[in-house]
């Protein structure tokens, strides 16, 4: 039976997830209205961070979407989505510093993102395989299939939880940076802090729904063997 007392916190989780997802874009279109005082655009911000941090080789891209920000580690480009690109706003300010504030861990092998590094490789090639594992595992009731599953499936956990570090990290970054560098007044600081915290709440979110799934597998796995 795989209705288990953890289903309803993993439903509550997920919710939580939903939530924190409309709240992070409800967040980023409230402080999108609101100029910054310096006029910069998120572009500056970032061209100007990684200027100031050695970071001359890293370009910055506009890309398409909306919250589709990122730093590639492989290619070594920030890519920002073109309302973060081009527009003077709080919210287009403060994503584009914290995904440099990714660039800079890179540049000082910050350990929690050297950690994310080396257990992706392991995340990519277990995640098209553990859903089958575990759903053979538990139909034909083959434990060893099952723990195999379970074994797979908390490597991504740890990802997502690794995960939590480096983000909250670059968000600290980020706003020590554009404070110190003038391109955020401290009467601003507060937007760029909900602007980032919104963001944070969606890793936070995710982990724990992984980590409650990750739970009640084993609590599965333990009843099968009574």
């Amino acid at each position: 039976m795989l209705f288990t007392p953890w289903t309803i916190l993993i439903l509550a989780a997920v919710g939580l997830s939903i939530w924190a997802s409309f709240r992070v874009k409800g967040t980023f279109n409230k402080w999108s209205d609101v100029p910054v005082a310096s006029g910069l655009t998120g572009y500056d911000v970032a061209r100007r961070i990684l200027d100031e941090n050695g970071l001359h080789d890293v370009p910055v891209e506009a890309v398409r979407g909306a919250l589709t920000d990122h730093y590639d580690p492989i290619a070594r480009v920030v890519r920002l989505s073109e309302p973060v690109y081009y527009e003077r706003s709080i919210s287009a300010v403060s994503v584009a510093a914290h995904e440099v504030g990714h660039a800079i861990q890179h540049k000082v092998s910050y350990p929690m993102l050297v950690a994310r590094h080396k257990i992706f490789p392991v995340v990519n090639f277990s995640s098209g395989i553990t859903p089958f594992l575990l759903i053979g595992g538990f139909l034909f009731k083959l434990t060893g299939l099952i723990l195999l599953g379970i074994i797979l499936f908390s490597a991504a956990v740890a990802f997502q939880l690794i995960t939590l570090p480096v983000e909250f990290n670059a968000s600290s970054r980020a706003r020590d940076i554009m404070v110190s560098s003038g391109f955020i007044r401290n009467d601003e600081e507060p937007g760029v802090a909900k602007v980032l915290n919104a963001a944070a709440l969606t890793y936070v979110a995710a982990a724990l729904v992984s980590l409650l799934q990750l739970l009640e597998y084993i609590w599965i796995f333990n009843r099968s063997d009574d």
